[in-house]
């Protein structure tokens, strides 16, 4: 099996939320982003909230069926990958 596609931190910490698959698996990310000063982003007190699904339809058409919590890190970025990736 083929590592899932996540993007960089540096995505996230722009708050973005991200959205993808493998087959019928589904998953979105959605970063909580603390500011430290206007432009830094505090990333001791960020985190990215991810929550996964099966099926053939959207976030907002669907049932989810697990959600974690994952420091802002490139540590907690990989602990999220491998944990979305056992619920495949």
């Amino acid at each position: 099996m083929a590592q899932l596609f996540l993007p960089t931190l540096h995505t996230f910490a722009m708050n973005n939320i991200f959205t993808g698959s493998s087959g019928l698996f589904r998953f979105r990310v959605q970063p909580h982003v603390v500011m430290a000063t206007p432009k830094e982003v505090d990333f001791e007190n960020s985190n990215m909230f991810v929550e996964y699904w099966h099926g053939l339809f959207c976030y907002e058409k669907s049932d989810m069926e697990g959600s974690e919590t994952f420091p802002m890190t490139e540590e907690g970025r990989e602990e999220m990958r491998r944990w979305l990736e056992s619920k495949i």
